[in-house]
Formats: C-alpha cells, sequence, structure tokens
C-alpha cells in the first residue's frame, strides 16, 4: 500500500482517487498496488531484449553491446526485438479479429433465420457494405444480402487467390498500390496471425527488417478484422448517430439495479439492453427504482454510441466500479478483463459473470452464453443482479458524485449527414473548405488504453487540451475516448473552454445547422476499439475528395497510454495507411537501434506513416502538430 501522496499520482479521475482512498482503508489491492510490486521492472524486457519462445530460454541480450550479444540459438538483438513485436502484432490481430469472426458467425445465423433476437437494423448499411465487396443487392431479400456479406467476411478469414476484402476495399487507390507495391496486402486475416506465428518460431525468420514487414501485413490485417467488425456490427444494432448520455462513477445508483457490461462484443450487452427493460417489474419488487445498466471498456462504448447507456469508467480503473458497493453483477465477454475483478468482488459483495469459453475466470461464476438463447441467458444475468441487490439494499455503498455530460455516437455517415445540412450536395465540401481555410488545422484520432505507468488520463487531456486550443479537430475510441469523456472532452458546453477560435467556430456552426441548440462537443465519440475503423473511413473520405492518398492528409493518431497488444496493431496499420502515430509509453524496442531506426524513420520512405515515441505529453502534442503542419505545407496550404 502507499501513502496518500502516491495516490494521487495514481490517476487525474477525482472519481477514481475517491474509490483509490476507500481500497487503501479496506486493504483491497488493485492494479496500482501491484504495479508497485513489480517495480523495478525487467530492464531487458523493457527493451525487448529477451525472448523466451523456446524451451532453451530465456534468453536475454545485454543492452550495452557487451557479452551475451546474441540468444542461445545465435538470434540477435535485432531479431529478437522484432520477433517480439510481430508476436504483438499478431495478437492484437487475433483479438480484432475474433471480435468479426464472431459477428460474422451471428449475421450468418441471423440470415439463415436460426436467431430470433437478432434482425438486420440498418438496412442501407447492409447495402452500402455488399455494393463494396461487390455483392449483388437489387431486387434480393435484406437476409439475402446479409447471408452472402457473412460469407464474404469468413472467407476473408482464409488464404485465398483473392486479397483481403476488408483490406483492399477500405482504403484509397493510391494506398493499394503502395500495400501491394511494398507486398503488404494480407492473404488471409488467419493465415497473416499463423504466419507470423511461424516465421517467429524457433528457427524460422532471422532477418529484423524482413520480420517487420510481415507485421505490417498482419497490421493491414487487423485493419481488416477491424472494418469488418464495424460494418457488422453496424447492420446488426444499427449505426450510430449522435446520443445524450454521462460518464463517471457517479452514474452508479445505490437505489437501482446496477449491472455494468464489460468487454469488447456487442452481441451479448446489445440484447442486454432491451432484455433489462423487459425485466424492470422485476427489480421494482425486489425494492429497487429499476435496472440501471452501465458500460465498461468498449462493451460500454458499443452500447453508449447506439442506446445512450452511461459509462461508469474505463480500462485501468474498472476495479472501481466494484468499489463503490453498489454494482450488484459485471457481465464481461472478452479482452482487457482484468482477472482481480474477482477478488475485489469478494470482498463488496459484486457478482462476476463470464460469458464466453475463451476468457474464464477463476472464482467468476461462468454462464455460457449463445446467440440462439441470448435473452434467456440476459435474463438469467439480471436475476443474479436483483438478488444480489436485496442482499446489499441496507448496506452503505460509496459512489462519487461525479459524473459529466456526454454527446457520443459519431460514426462516418453520422458526421456526413450533420454536414449535409450546411451542405446537401456536396457535405464534405465544408469540411475539406475548413481545412483548407486553417479553421481545422488536422484531425488527431486518440485510441487505446490507459497505462498503470502513467497517472491515469494524463496524456490524453494534456494532449486533448494543447491539441484544441491549436484549433486541431479530434475524434476519439477505446477507453482513449473514456478517458477525455470523463474530464468533460465530450460535453457540448465545454466547446469555449477547450476549443481555439477556428474549431470553436466549425463546432458551433454544425451545431447551428443540425438544431442542436449549441456546438457540437470538442471532441467527437466515434466509438469502440475496431472503431478506428471509422477514423480512417473518415480519412480515405477526405483523401478521395481531394484526391490524393491517405500519407498527404493532415492527419495523426496517438495511443497517448497504451497497454494492449490491440493498441500496437493499430498503431502499426495507422502507419501502415500513412499517418504519424504517437505512443505515449515506451515500446519495447529500444534494444534495437534498427527496429527502433525503422519504426520512427525508414518505415516513412515505405508507406508514408512512421511512430513517434514519447513519453512526454506536452512535447508529444508539439511533435504532431509539427507533423500536421509539414503536411498541410505538402499540400500547399498555409
Amino acid at each position: 500500500m502507499s501513502d496518500g501522496k502516491d495516490i494521487l499520482n495514481r490517476s487525474t479521475d477525482p472519481a477514481v482517487l475517491q474509490m483509490i482512498a476507500k481500497a487503501e482503508k479496506m486493504g483491497v489491492t488493485t492494479v496500482w498496488d501491484r504495479y508497485d510490486a513489480m517495480t523495478p521492472q525487467c530492464g531487458f524486457g523493457e527493451t525487448g531484449l529477451c525472448c523466451r519462445h523456446c524451451l532453451q530460454g530465456p534468453c536475454r541480450i545485454n543492452p550495452f553491446g557487451d557479452e551475451p550479444k546474441t540468444g542461445i540459438c545465435g538470434a540477435s538483438a535485432d531479431v529478437m526485438v522484432a520477433r517480439g513485436l510481430d508476436r504483438a502484432i499478431a495478437a492484437g490481430t487475433a483479438a480484432h479479429s475474433g471480435h468479426a469472426k464472431h459477428l460474422a458467425h451471428t449475421m450468418l445465423k441471423m440470415a439463415e433465420g436460426k436467431l430470433r433476437e437478432y434482425m438486420v437494423k440498418d438496412v442501407e448499411k447492409l447495402k452500402a457494405v455488399a455494393a463494396r465487396l461487390n455483392i449483388p443487392v437489387k431486387g434480393r431479400k435484406e437476409n439475402e444480402i446479409a447471408f452472402d456479406v457473412a460469407k464474404a467476411a469468413l472467407a476473408d478469414f482464409h488464404e485465398k487467390d483473392t486479397p483481403v476484402l476488408w483490406a483492399t476495399t477500405v482504403v484509397t487507390p493510391g494506398r493499394v498500390k503502395v500495400l501491394t507495391d511494398l507486398g503488404l496486402v494480407p492473404k488471409g486475416i488467419d493465415h497473416e496471425i499463423s504466419e507470423i506465428m511461424h516465421r517467429t518460431l524457433y528457427g524460422v525468420d532471422a532477418d529484423a527488417v524482413n520480420l517487420l514487414l510481415a507485421g505490417l501485413r498482419c497490421s493491414v490485417a487487423d485493419l481488416a478484422g477491424c472494418y469488418m467488425g464495424t460494418d457488422l456490427a453496424d447492420i446488426l444494432f444499427g449505426t450510430p448517430k449522435p446520443i445524450v448520455t454521462e460518464a463517471n462513477l457517479g452514474v452508479i445508483k445505490a437505489d437501482a439495479v446496477n449491472i455494468a457490461v464489460h468487454g469488447h462484443n456487442p452481441v451479448l450487452s446489445d440484447v442486454m439492453v432491451f432484455v433489462a427493460k423487459e425485466m424492470e417489474k422485476e427489480a421494482k419488487a425486489a425494492g429497487a427504482l429499476g435496472i440501471n445498466l452501465v458500460g465498461i471498456c468498449c462493451a460500454g462504448n458499443e452500447v453508449m454510441m447506439r442506446h445512450g447507456i452511461p459509462a461508469c469508467t474505463h480500462s485501468i480503473s474498472q476495479e472501481m466500479a466494484i468499489m463503490t458497493g453498489a454494482l450488484d453483477a459485471m457481465v464481461v465477454d472478452y479482452q482487457c478483463i482484468m482477472p482481480s475483478l474477482v477478488t475485489v468482488a469478494e470482498c463488496m459483495g459484486t457478482t462476476i459473470v463470464t460469458t464466453m469459453d475463451m476468457c474464464k475466470i477463476s472464482g467468476a461464476t461462468h454462464m455460457d452464453f449463445s446467440e440462439e438463447a441470448a435473452s434467456e441467458k440476459a435474463k438469467e444475468i439480471i436475476r443474479i443482479a436483483i438478488k444480489n441487490f436485496s442482499k446489499r439494499a441496507k448496506r452503505p455503498v460509496d459512489i462519487p458524485n461525479i459524473k459529466t455530460p456526454v454527446v457520443s455516437g459519431f460514426s462516418v455517415e453520422a458526421i456526413v449527414a450533420a454536414l449535409s445540412k450546411l451542405d446537401a450536395k456536396d457535405p464534405l465540401k465544408p469540411l475539406i473548405d475548413n481545412i483548407k481555410a486553417g479553421n481545422i488545422r488536422g484531425v488527431c484520432l486518440f485510441a487505446g488504453c490507459n497505462s498503470v505507468k502513467v497517472p491515469q488520463d494524463r496524456n490524453f487531456t494534456v494532449m486533448a487540451r494543447k491539441l484544441l486550443k491549436k484549433n486541431v479537430l479530434i475524434v476519439a475510441t477505446g477507453c482513449g475516448a473514456g478517458s477525455l469523456m470523463r474530464h468533460g472532452f465530450m460535453n457540448p458546453a465545454n466547446v469555449d473552454e477547450l476549443c481555439g477560435d477556428g474549431l470553436k467556430a466549425v463546432l458551433t456552426a454544425i451545431g447551428k445547422a443540425n438544431n442542436l441548440g449549441g456546438p457540437l462537443p470538442p471532441v467527437l465519440h466515434m466509438g469502440s476499439c475496431v472503431d478506428n475503423s471509422r477514423a480512417v473511413a473518415l480519412c480515405v473520405a477526405v483523401a478521395n475528395y481531394l484526391g490524393v492518398d491517405t500519407d498527404k492528409l493532415p492527419v495523426v493518431a496517438s495511443a497517448a497510454e497504451a497497454v494492449s497488444e490491440k493498441a500496437v496493431s493499430i498503431g502499426a496499420y495507422a502507419v501502415a495507411a500513412g499517418l504519424p502515430t504517437h505512443v505515449g509509453v515506451m515500446l519495447p524496442v529500444l534494444g534495437s537501434p534498427l527496429v527502433t531506426r525503422v519504426l520512427t524513420e525508414k518505415v516513412k520512405d515505405l508507406t508514408g506513416g512512421y511512430f513517434i515515441v514519447d513519453l512526454d505529453p506536452d512535447s508529444s502534442a508539439d511533435k504532431l502538430l509539427n507533423a500536421i503542419d509539414a503536411r498541410r505545407a505538402g499540400l500547399g496550404l498555409g
């Protein structure tokens, strides 16, 4: 445990700080305590100079040039680091594409008439995706089109003679040529993941540059998986539109049955929204005012942007939702779920319900989920929560009185629809005109997680404040979006305080044209981790409008507090798409000067994108501004 001064360095969110202090008093170990116990961390691992991929190791290479200079097999520092990075990209790709594959199987069963809880919610999106894939639409029933789209999605996972459609049809023609010339077009999503695991095996690929190119190709497969996940979710659950809601721990209600959905896949969480409404009477019969569904991480993002479900917290502070003592159940699917939740839950009377065979946690209540019985499973979970509410109804709870308004749900379709109120015939023209005029200096995508190595949300908020004042339009996804929403960056009332004059004028004009009674929020929430594809789609639309490739645009990306291997794969495909991409925590690559140089310099000559690794948020923002200005100059803009 730490002293009070140390606690203040753990998060910049006052609600989270309250719960950390409570955990300290109760003797409940949290992620920050476990981090402290791990310090100092292994210096070899932090630089990527350790390998345990075979049973002769683990091997460690001396970072200062002395012996040992190779692993037991003879692998150099460059090879060791490149192999480790490739495996991280493959893991991230497996996670995002696994999410997409789940949705594809759900859509296929829906199209075959096997599921009663699921249907096509956005027919226009279905037709648009089908047309992009060259699937006939005219005169066909929705389920017939959906069947073919689902089959095309599943075909993209396997090695085939034709390229991965969700890679080659979603970028500019110029980017297709760049990727083709470099051999970076994936042959199949699962194929690329499998090949990375093969080539990084003991005794296979030992050329660092060759390894890095394979990693980039796998990252393009990750883009395909993300884009597919977004497309299929929009078709099945609806394409998001702007919606008003709230965020932070204050959205938990003492007198309601509180259920948190946590993870990444909307297949269950979306059903939970509707079933919870049906079961209000059961909750009230137990003495509750009703059922209060709240979100954590990207499952929270999914139901927030489609249904207005409030987000209670994100990423690194997930344990803190349980520390309130008011959370009756937390239902999880997969990804970014700390096993420690079970231990914290035991102290606070919360039931952790796991729902996927690939994500069981010892001590949790497991409930096998199937799409065929989605409603029944949702009801079982909600009844567990109602029972827990009855037990804790008379116990005191400790909910921080902190929450902030949020306007969420800015899909590309929603952004174009808002812009069409300014110019119905040419919706992108107002955006382009304001970029050319400098009212919008550029665009930055904030993505990724929170890291325990950074005071929670600090990098995101420091960088966002600086970029907004410099008239950079910010879009955000995942727990990066969560950081910004909890600090008021998605509250339209804060535009005057946060934005430069040019950006303020643009956001206000769009809001006025859409009869919103005020501006758009300072930061536009685009969705979950897979929805980084929405940012790519926006870039591609602007690039095609201007007749240039994406590597020419004044657009940058930042994973300011990255944790997951998913953030590594997202960053890699942003670089493959030609974007300057910032990472605010140290990547395990410094043990190889070659790999570091390739990622931060040499790759720019190949794809136009490159990594910026900088742990200081203030100087990071300056570097992104410099990158934006260089792109503006390249386009002949002032």
